[in-house]
């Protein structure tokens, strides 16, 4: 039999003592108190672990949703602006639907909706996978009592439609024609206002991303070793304190500690950073110079594809590489060896001398 107790808050505590099993929750009315006692007491009996009140209000997919957002904030982990806008499309979409009507049938609809709308394989692989996090999230950390495995149904089914898929690996890299004349291009713009010529060169030099680039600090730089620290570089695994110090190295047609130097005769007293501009700004200051100079699918980041990829092609093993770049899955990596063939005399040299 339940016990319930009257809080001096007025509120009522239902505890549960059955076949070794003890659970309580807090109610503001007894007759909710009562519902909960009677349903975790058949629970047990049914040999199924209790579902605690706050689970039991979950009525659709958009609760489970809210949910987990609650619970990621709770931990400092909150959604970022990607997958932030990725729940909100899905609680546009499937919110309103109660969690038995999630089923495979319904999410293959939603998967043929979403690649009628425009969105390509990458995008909805994702967006099941949002779905299933979700889902595995409730039953994992709150017991919410559902499956997974009709989302793992409709990924199947949706792959077999060609509907969900991986991305190609890119292997655009730009040619030495294309580099000068970007370069020159950006030189020659005396309207331009950022380095933007100083600072492909320093791209492929170091094969830092765009954000990396502007958030490096003179603080961080050490001109005697020739490192520099980036700090939080990107990582899947953490998102703060993957700090990364790099060999500023001469290997790859530019030398980065001679951008650097070059950069602080410019330098802006009131901020740290050495390269103290907006990475959206030098992002859309290359797009419109590659529509300029008519640069067919040419990206800011296929810069740091070219600095990694010279950097092979100067002998490094992928280890040291690794050291350069920050990625700590040396598989992630080899999608990057993408070497000229004309290295290879170079690489030969090297190594008889």
């Amino acid at each position: 039999m339940a016990t319930f107790v009257k809080l001096p808050s007025g509120s009522w505590r239902a505890v549960v003592r059955r076949k070794s099993k003890y659970v309580s929750q807090t109610f503001r009315r007894k007759e909710d108190a009562k519902a909960w006692a009677l349903e975790s007491e058949r629970d047990i009996d049914r040999g199924n672990a209790p579902t605690p009140a706050r689970v039991k209000r979950l009525q659709t997919f958009g609760d489970l949703i809210d949910l987990h957002i609650s619970d990621m904030k709770e931990v400092g982990k909150a959604p970022g602006r990607s997958k932030a806008a990725t729940l909100d499309m899905l609680k546009r979409e499937l919110g309103s639907l109660k969690m038995t009507d999630l089923d495979r049938e319904r999410l293959v609809r939603f998967g043929r909706k979403r690649a009628a709308q425009g969105a390509g394989p990458v995008t909805l692989s994702m967006d099941i996978g949002a779905i299933r996090l979700v889902v595995s999230h409730g039953a994992a950390v709150h017991g919410f009592p559902v499956s997974v495995e009709p989302i793992d149904l409709a990924r199947i089914a949706l792959k077999r439609l060609g509907l969900v898929g991986k991305s190609n690996e890119r292997d655009r890299r730009p040619t030495e024609d294309e580099l000068a004349k970007l370069i020159e291009h950006f030189d020659g713009n005396e309207r331009q206002i950022i380095p933007m010529g100083r600072i492909v060169k320093f791209a492929v030099a170091t094969a830092m991303r765009q954000e990396e680039i502007c958030r490096v600090v003179w603080s961080d730089l050490n001109v005697r070793t020739k490192m520099l620290t980036i700090r939080d570089r990107k990582d899947p695994r953490a998102k703060k304190g993957n700090d990364q110090r790099i060999p500023l190295l001469s290997v790859s047609g530019y030398d980065p500690l001679a951008l650097i130097e070059e950069q602080r005769a410019i330098r802006a007293n009131e901020d740290d950073r050495i390269f103290s501009y907006n990475h959206k700004s030098i992002s859309a200051a290359f797009t419109r110079a590659c529509q300029d100079l008519e640069i067919e699918d040419l990206h800011f980041h296929d810069l740091r594809h070219e600095g990694t990829s010279r950097l092979f092609e100067a002998g490094f093993e992928i280890q040291q590489v690794a050291l350069v770049t920050g990625h700590k899955d040396w598989k992630m990596l080899r999608r990057y060896t993408h070497l000229k063939p004309e290295a290879l005399h170079a690489i030969a040299a090297g190594r008889a001398a």
